[in-house]
């Protein structure tokens, strides 16, 4: 398998932390989004959406969104719950995490960490984290009463929100109101094949 990835995106970590987590190999293609290398055509014949990752299967075939490449993977294995209702808690993080969640942190921790920000950008800025705030809110909710995020244990859902959340201070978002979320921020990195984002 081959990954094509950005190794400074949350998107593509979480699928890096699956494979780490499962002992899987895999070949790393690292691509420069802030250099255009996801819109060359040769990029765009792996994904005409033109984002990272995408994983690329041993018979040629190419799969890209990250959480879909994560239920790939976890596919008949622990990572995955194995009933329909705890699957759907599953899923239903995995949207959360990419409509509620990964718009405002995710975005913020860009405009923040890696490009020098538009005055429009630095007025939408309060929003994006007013709103990441609000997504934090939820998982602290839940976390407070459970102790990962679908089936009683460590999957996928957990994975999707960690990509971003542990990098959330690179937003401008402060966790020391979070307790809950902090305690499973160090449960998900006490996992075997853990690994952190590389600094970029």
């Amino acid at each position: 398998m081959r990954l094509h990835d950005f190794t400074g995106s949350g998107n593509g970590h979480k699928v890096r932390l699956l494979l780490s987590n499962q002992g899987r190999s895999f070949e790393l293609v690292e691509h420069n989004i802030l250099k255009g290398e996801t819109h060359t055509p040769e990029f765009l014949t792996r994904n005409p959406g033109g984002k990272i990752p995408v994983l690329e299967t041993g018979d040629g075939r190419y799969l890209p969104e990250s959480n879909a490449i994560l239920w790939y993977l976890a596919e008949e294995t622990d990572f995955l719950p194995d009933d329909a209702w705890s699957r759907a808690e599953a899923l239903r993080w995995m949207f959360f995490e990419q409509y509620s969640h990964e718009p405002f942190i995710a975005v913020a921790r860009f405009w923040l960490h890696f490009v020098e920000m538009t005055p429009e950008q630095e007025v939408q800025l309060v929003e994006k984290q007013t709103r990441g705030y609000q997504a934090l809110d939820v998982m602290e909710q839940h976390l407070t009463s459970a102790y990962w995020f679908a089936g009683g244990r460590y999957s996928i859902a957990d994975i999707a929100l960690y990509g971003y959340t542990h990098v959330a201070h690179e937003g401008g978002f402060d966790l020391a109101d979070y307790p809950a979320v902090r305690a499973w921020l160090e449960r998900v990195g006490a996992q075997p094949g853990h690994i952190m984002m590389e600094p970029h």
